[in-house]
């Protein structure tokens, strides 16, 4: 097969955690060629899309994984995007809506993980709301606005004393705070500053008891999980991202949990989101990671497991059936051509 990765700069990868690094070892090791590139390098040339890339040059590689990303080299290319047998999607948070735009022309051609439609729906804190749970079992009650005065009576009406507040487009826990009711005058500030000149939406969440505790990061492969973490704040945090200090401990998912997944397993892969991360506390579940959600490695060492496998074996799996079907089509063709011949 042949690969491309829309990331990060390579320079930017942390070897030791990234999750990206995995499935580009992971597909590298397989004998697939490997390209990666950024939004920024995508490009239209005589109405075709093309991108700037770096092809992994083919050789050993080594099992360890440091090792694999401090050793490779590249050779740079232009190269067109309906070439690429899968296009993995790991570009971190925001969403480059205009990267979405390039890859369009070629979405029929190539097997683009996450489906372009699915990332413009869920790229945001908003997708969770879309989800049926109308007796509010596994979302917690939540409202998004962009109106001071709004978002201050939800907090004087709310029964709970305390409520979650975090920036709509936020990620990595950045901005996540926790509310007191009884903080009124604290409030009004935050709101000015979060909303601000540009009038950013602002999400208010119930807060979820035992959330000090720490949340639970769930990876879903086509509908289904795959594997899972605890992760615990650290101390005086509300936040349980690892970039925001919280550790990661192993997690077996709960009986609510599962029933989480098997509820919105179906959803997400109407929407094409076939590798997505979910942020779980208590079982209701906060956020769903569409853009390069990332576990994999921690989930490996916790549980003396490669997710990355079975991320390269599914995408492998798809891009066959799609041969087979192709196949098929032509051979069929030939037969009613055949048939016309007589």
């Amino acid at each position: 097969m042949k690969i491309c990765f829309v990331m990060y700069p390579w320079d930017k990868v942390e070897a030791e955690t990234d999750s990206t690094l995995r499935l580009i070892h992971e597909a590298a090791s397989r004998g697939h060629t490997v390209a990666i590139t950024t939004p920024n390098n995508l490009t239209m040339r005589h109405s075709t899309a093309i991108a700037f890339c770096k092809v992994l040059k083919k050789g050993d590689v080594s099992n360890n994984i440091p090792s694999f990303y401090r050793r490779a080299e590249f050779r740079k290319a232009q190269l067109p995007l309906a070439g690429f047998d899968v296009i993995f999607m790991r570009a971190n948070p925001p969403l480059d809506t205009m990267a979405l735009n390039f890859l369009d022309s070629v979405r029929d051609d190539t097997f683009i993980v996450n489906d372009i439609d699915g990332l413009r729906v869920a790229n945001n804190k908003l997708y969770t709301t879309s989800l049926p749970d109308p007796n509010n079992e596994f979302i917690p009650v939540t409202h998004v606005s962009k109106n001071r005065e709004y978002l201050e009576r939800v907090l004087d009406e709310s029964p709970n004393a305390r409520m979650i507040m975090k920036p709509l487009n936020g990620y990595g826990g950045k901005g996540v705070i926790l509310v007191e009711k009884s903080a009124k005058s604290s409030v009004k500030s935050l709101l000015d500053f979060y909303i601000g000149e540009d009038k950013n939406y602002v999400i208010l969440q119930d807060y979820i008891e035992g959330a000090e505790e720490g949340d639970v990061r769930i990876m879903m492969l086509n509908g289904e999980p795959i594997g899972a973490m605890r992760r615990v704040p650290a101390t005086g945090d509300v936040r349980s991202n690892i970039h925001a200090g919280g550790k990661e401990v192993k997690h077996t998912l709960t009986k609510q949990e599962l029933r989480l997944c098997k509820h919105i397993g179906p959803k997400l892969v109407r929407d094409g989101l076939y590798f997505v991360g979910l942020d779980v506390i208590k079982g209701k579940l906060v956020e769903v990671n569409v853009l390069s959600p990332g576990g994999i490695t921690r989930i490996n060492r916790l549980n003396r497991t490669k997710l990355q496998r079975e991320v390269i074996d599914f995408v492998e799996s798809v891009v066959i059936a799609k041969e087979i079907g192709i196949a098929r089509k032509n051979e069929y063709r030939q037969v009613i051509a055949d048939a016309a011949t007589y």
